[in-house]
């Protein structure tokens, strides 16, 4: 057995364009320990602790001087995700006593979890197994989605990317449909099941000479297809095109999903969503009879770097690093949180890094504020918009290759 004391981190949940600027913050952390020789990867989540399925991330960064560079930019998951959700020890404390003996093997003195919500769970069930043990090893989880909805931090590393992406495509959707003049309504789709925080991003998109999306529609207010129409019937009366953007879970005022069909729930209890945008496709067509189509951003939406926002890679990279520190001093049962120093203009904006104790995280989930969204549900005010702008400012520098951006191989995955 090794003497040397390490540390493990794994990704897990869905991607973003800046969950791996967290992994190169982590990596780049322990270079400058004095607490870590070796940080290994866990690939696919939780899973690779209980597989043995390590990476020596210590020594491809050696041999790689390019490697935290390209990491830092590179989309999705460089060591792969799951969604495995660990039963309580009192029902089957089996996985808890592999990840466990795995951690004595690899002399591992801490782990961190990349991820959101639900991983989060995971940062919570193995801190309270490692205090009922009597084991020391620092558990630290640090957050990331797009979906924004993690409590107590005031943003989550991944949705300022996500945002970009998304005001971008709406402002290209909007050229796309300006060009033709005839009536028609344009229904974008975009995630978000339980919060809002994704779609209000569209609002990004109006400038100075257009409005677009016309309407915004989240999950925080109940969807009512009557008032859906006639705002719509509203806005053809005034222009040609109309450009709506909704949340993927969108609910009627009996909490019933606005969606073409509902499959079958995940491993954490989500239902999965399918074709909001579509359902109202279908009941425009059918009540205003114009020119209709959807468009579902799906998961390019999640992880596209070629428009990451450099302020959210920032903020991924130094939460990666403050993450080792904060093992170093003995904080553990924690998630690193982001808080904003002030908010008064753009150039202003900055953050600090503090804690929290995953208690106060796991399983709960941050709703868009009412107040944020109009008196009649189908647009966002100025607030919400000040918040979102500072998180999409800034281009990180990408390099290209054969007219595509070059991405730090994940062969390892395949």
């Amino acid at each position: 057995m090794s003497q040397r004391k390490n540390c493990i981190v794994a990704q897990s949940g869905g991607p973003t364009a800046a969950i791996n600027a967290s992994l190169a913050g982590v990596i780049d952390g322990t270079t400058h320990s004095k607490a870590f020789d070796i940080v290994y990867g866990s690939k696919n989540g939780i899973l690779g602790i209980m597989n043995h399925k390590l990476l020596n991330l210590t020594e491809m960064n050696r041999n790689n001087p390019d490697y935290i560079r390209l990491l830092r930019t590179t989309p999705a998951m460089y060591l792969g995700s799951c969604r495995y959700r660990l039963p309580t020890p009192s029902e089957d404390d089996t996985p808890y006593r592999t990840i466990f003996e795995a951690f004595e093997e690899y002399n591992i003195r801490a782990f961190f979890y990349i991820g959101g919500n639900d991983s989060m769970d995971t940062v919570m069930k193995l801190s309270s197994y490692a205090a009922a043990i009597g084991s020391d090893i620092r558990i630290i989880g640090i957050p990331k989605t797009i979906d924004n909805d993690l409590c107590i931090t005031d943003h989550a590393p991944g949705y300022g990317s996500a945002c970009k992406f998304v005001a971008s495509s709406i402002l290209e959707i909007s050229h796309d449909t300006f060009i033709y003049a005839v009536k028609s309504v344009t229904i974008v789709e975009i995630m978000g099941r339980d919060a809002g925080w994704l779609t209000a991003a569209a609002a990004l998109a109006r400038n100075e000479y257009h409005s677009a999306p016309h309407l915004i529609y989240l999950p925080e207010v109940p969807f009512s297809p009557e008032s859906f129409i006639e705002d719509v019937r509203k806005l053809l009366n005034k222009r040609n095109n109309v450009i709506v953007a909704v949340s993927e879970g969108i609910r009627d005022c009996n909490g019933n999903y606005i969606c073409a069909g509902v499959a079958k729930e995940d491993t954490f209890g989500h239902s999965q969503l399918s074709g909001a945008g579509k359902a109202l496709e279908y009941l425009v067509q059918e009540q205003i009879g114009v020119k209709v189509r959807s468009i579902e951003l799906n998961v390019l939406q999640r992880c596209a770097s070629h428009i990451a926002s450099l302020t959210d890679l920032e903020e991924a990279f130094a939460l990666g690093q403050k993450a080792v520190e904060a093992a170093e001093t003995g904080r553990t049962s924690c998630m690193l949180t982001l808080h904003r120093k002030n908010n008064d203009t753009d150039n202003h904006y900055s953050v600090v890094i503090q804690y929290t104790p995953i208690e106060e995280v796991a399983n709960r989930a941050k709703g868009v504020p009412r107040s944020w969204i109009n008196d009649s549900g189908n647009d966002i005010t100025q607030a919400f918009i000040d918040y979102m702008r500072p998180l999409i400012q800034g281009e990180p520098a990408i390099e290209y290759k054969n007219g595509l951006p070059v991405y730090l191989p994940v062969d390892h995955l395949i």
